[in-house]
C-alpha cells in the first residue's frame, strides 16, 4: 500500500540563512540580528561547516555585563572568555544542537522543546549548514486551513492510497477535526482510514461514521 507523504524539516526550513563567521565583530553581529529580526544566527567556518551559534540574548548579556542566568556558559574561565569577547567566535555557544532535513516535524518539535531552544540549524552528513528550522516554521506547517486538510484527505488518503471512489466517503473538516461519513468495502478498512487521516498534518481529531460490508 502506498504511504502517506509526511512533510519533513527539509520541506519547511528556511534555506537562506543569515550566518556569521567566527571573526565577525560583535557590533556587526548585533546589527545583523536586529536588521533581520532574528533571535540567533549560526556561526560557520570558511567551508560552511557549523561551528557555533550566537543569540541576541548572548549579545545583550555581553553588552550589559550581566551573567548567564542559567549558567550555560560552563566554567568561570568560559564565562570570562565570553565577557571579553569581541567576535562571534569568542561569544558563540558550541557545540550546537542541530536537526537533519529528513527529520519528521514532530521529531523536530520534540527536540526544540527538549533543548529549550526556539530554532535548530539544519546540517547535512558532513556537518555543513543547509538551513534553519524554527518553532514558527513548525507551527505554520501544522496550522493548516480546513480546505487544505480536506483536499489531502480526499485526494491522498481516500483516492490515491485506498483507491476509494469519491462518492463512497464524504469528508467534512472544521477547525482541524475531520468528520467522515459513508461506507467502506471491508470492516478492517475503518481503522485504516481513521489512522491515515490522523497522520495528515494539521488534523486535530477524526470523527468517523463509517459503515462497512461484511468480510
Amino acid at each position: 500500500m502506498p504511504m502517506l507523504y509526511r512533510r519533513t524539516v527539509g520541506d519547511v526550513m528556511t534555506e537562506e540563512v543569515v550566518t556569521l563567521r567566527p571573526t565577525t565583530p560583535l557590533q556587526e553581529v548585533a546589527a545583523l540580528l536586529d536588521a533581520n529580526d532574528i533571535v540567533a544566527a549560526p556561526v560557520v567556518d570558511e567551508d560552511g561547516a557549523l561551528v557555533g551559534v550566537v543569540s541576541a540574548s548572548d549579545v545583550l548579556r555581553h553588552e550589559t555585563g550581566m551573567p548567564d542566568p542559567q549558567g550555560q556558559d560552563g566554567t568561570d574561565e568560559r564565562s570570562w572568555g565570553k565577557a571579553r569577547a569581541r567576535t562571534a567566535g569568542a561569544l558563540m555557544s558550541s557545540p550546537v544542537f542541530t536537526a537533519r532535513a529528513d527529520w519528521t516535524m514532530p521529531r523536530a518539535a520534540r527536540e526544540l522543546r527538549r533543548r529549550h531552544v526556539k530554532q535548530l540549524p539544519v546540517v547535512d552528513d558532513d556537518g555543513l549548514l543547509t538551513g534553519i528550522v524554527t518553532r514558527s516554521d513548525l507551527l505554520d506547517a501544522f496550522i493548516r486551513s480546513d480546505v487544505e486538510i480536506r483536499g489531502e484527505v480526499e485526494q491522498d488518503v481516500l483516492e490515491r492510497i485506498l483507491g476509494l471512489d469519491e462518492s463512497t466517503v464524504a469528508v467534512e473538516v472544521r477547525d482541524g477535526v475531520v468528520t467522515l461519513r459513508g461506507h467502506v468495502p471491508k470492516p478492517w478498512l475503518v481503522p485504516v482510514v481513521v489512522g491515515l487521516c490522523q497522520g495528515v498534518d494539521g488534523v486535530a481529531a477524526v470523527d468517523a461514521h463509517l459503515a462497512a460490508g461484511a468480510d
